[in-house]
Parts: C-alpha cells; structure tokens; sequence
C-alpha cells in the first residue's frame, strides 16, 4: 500500500511539474500559431499517432467545441486514402514528442506542397518532424512519469495541457461567448439553459387560438382540444386581442347568468401576457411563475399570434 501510493504521488508530481514547465515554451512561437489558424479559411487539421493520436483527438474535440472547426486525420491513413480530408485553407496541426513520426514528416510534407499551412506540437524542436512544419509549438518535458521513463505520461500530459492552452487562447481571440459554447452543445444543462422561445413553443395547429367572433362553445371546445387550459383570440389578420383561461370561464360563470350566448371578443382577458419567440426560454418560465399563470402566447410585430408556451413544454425540454 505504501509503496502503491509514493508511486502514484510521484507520478503526479511530475505531471504536474511537466505541465508547469510549459509556461516557459510559450512565446513568440506560439503566438504565431494562434495567428495562422486565426487567419486561415478552412478547418484545423490535428493529426498524429499512437498515444499522440490520442491526444490529438481529444484536442481537436477542444477546438471544435471551443468555436475552431476541428478534425482528427489519423496519420497512419492520411497516405492510403485519407488526405482528401484536407482541403484548401485549412491547417495542419502534427503531434509528435520524439518528432521521429515518419507518417507525420510525409503529411506535412504533403500539405506544403498543396500550399495548406502547417503547425507541429513536439518536443523536440530539431526533429524532422519540427522542420517539416512552418511554426513549432515546444513541449519539453525532463522526464517520462512512467519508472522506466519510457511509456508516454508526463509527455501526453504536457501536450494535453498545451493544446488546450492553445484551443481556449484561439477561442478568446474570436471572441466566443457562453452562448456560442451552449449553441454547440445542445444536448448538455448550458445548451438548455439558452434554449430560445421559438426552440420549444407550439405553432401552427397546435395553437389554441378563435377569432374574437366565435362562440363561447366552440373557445370552451378549443381549450379541450389543445389542451393547454386556454385558448388566444385574435381578430381576421392574426393579432392577439386577447385570452380566455379557465379561470377566466369560472369568473365567468359567477358572474354572468348566461355566459354561452357571448361571443369569444366579449368575454377574453384584453391584457394578456406574452413573450418574444427570440426571448431565452428561461424568461417564460419566470414570468410563468412570477405570474402564477402555466400558459403564454408568443407574438411579432403589431401583436400577431405566432406561438403559445405551457410550463409542461419548459420542463419537458429540461428547463428548470
């Protein structure tokens, strides 16, 4: 047990100390990567092999949901087939820490001479690898994690680090916002919590809407319907004129001996809430609750009806 646990806190430690010593490798360099993929047309290319390759992939997952169009180009199949993946404008982006990586030297080689920009991650800046490459990005390390200093760990560790270093920097300078990383991960609770209006409400058949002219049996027959407990009424071009609720048909019945023989225009709330389809869905759910009310119609421009929310539709998207 004792021997188990030193073993494992001196791996960390030099991981951990490998990932530190990274600051010193960033410079000019790196900023000329950042530069190059942040000018470039296309998408950024990462490519590699063995625990490189996967490293790669894991970056290249970075970048994509960080705002940098990103794909993984295994390096082993780039020269039996898969080099058409890379296209005009986009950049390489080669991960090798020996640098010795032969099937790394001939796509680099390749997008040269296609006149496709090329960057490498490496630890060792002589290496063919690095000389193939326009700019090198160092990841030095002293030592392997591994007690034989030969499986790769404080090296995936360190190259780990700087690509995320280099992902999250590329995406500051574009500018990318909590919205866009939510855009990109719609299934996950941020995604949900930016959810739009118009991404969850009712439209077409599935309003509950008369015109203000229709009776009050055919409103009653429309909330049972639609099942929302309410139904909008709206004049000949579409404008919300106003809501009748089941709470507004029970005011009604203790209030007017002969509720059945007025018209929907006659008997709707005339100030009913509403919401922007534009609007985050969160505003609707808070409105909904600071109004205690489970139902909104969603309109634009001058008051056309163009959608309706109920709760049950905020909580079955996972708003909460």
């Amino acid at each position: 047990m004792f021997v188990t646990l030193e073993t494992a806190r001196r791996v960390l430690e030099i991981e951990a100390d490998s990932v530190r010593r990274q600051i010193d490798n960033l410079g000019p360099d790196f900023l000329r990567a950042i530069e190059l993929v942040e000018s470039s047309r296309g998408r950024l290319c990462v490519s590699g092999l063995g625990k490189s390759g996967l490293v790669g992939q894991k970056i290249a997952a970075t970048l994509a949901s960080t705002g940098t169009p990103a794909y993984f180009l295994h390096a082993g199949e780039a020269s039996h087939g898969d080099l058409g993946m890379l296209m005009p404008g986009d950049v390489v982006l080669a991960l090798s820490y020996s640098g010795e990586t032969p099937e790394l030297v001939r796509l680099l080689e390749f997008a040269r001479r296609a006149s496709i920009r090329t960057l490498a991650m490496t630890g060792a800046p002589d290496s063919p690898v690095a000389r193939a490459a326009e700019v090198v990005i160092r990841v030095g390390i002293p030592r392997e994690a591994c007690p034989l200093n030969l499986a790769p760990t404080a090296s995936t560790a360190a190259m780990l680090a700087m690509g995320d270093a280099f992902a999250l920097s590329i995406s500051e300078r574009r500018g990318f916002k909590e919205e866009d990383f939510a855009a990109l991960h719609p299934g996950g609770n941020l995604g949900r919590r930016y959810l739009r209006v118009k991404d969850v409400m009712r439209i077409g058949d599935r309003i509950p809407s008369v015109p203000a002219d229709a009776s009050m049996t055919d409103a009653i027959h429309e909330m049972s319907r639609k099942m929302m407990g309410i139904t909008a009424v709206v004049n000949g071009t579409g404008r919300l004129l106003g809501v009748i609720s089941d709470g507004d048909l029970r005011r009604l019945l203790e209030t007017d001996p002969e509720p059945l023989q007025k018209v929907a225009g006659e008997s709707c709330h005339r100030e009913p809430r509403t919401v922007g389809s534009e609007e985050l869905a969160t505003v609707a759910l808070d409105r909904m609750e600071d109004a205690k009310i489970t139902s909104l119609f969603i309109v634009e421009g001058e008051g056309k009806l163009v959608g309706a929310i109920h709760m049950h539709d905020l909580l079955a998207a996972g708003i909460r």
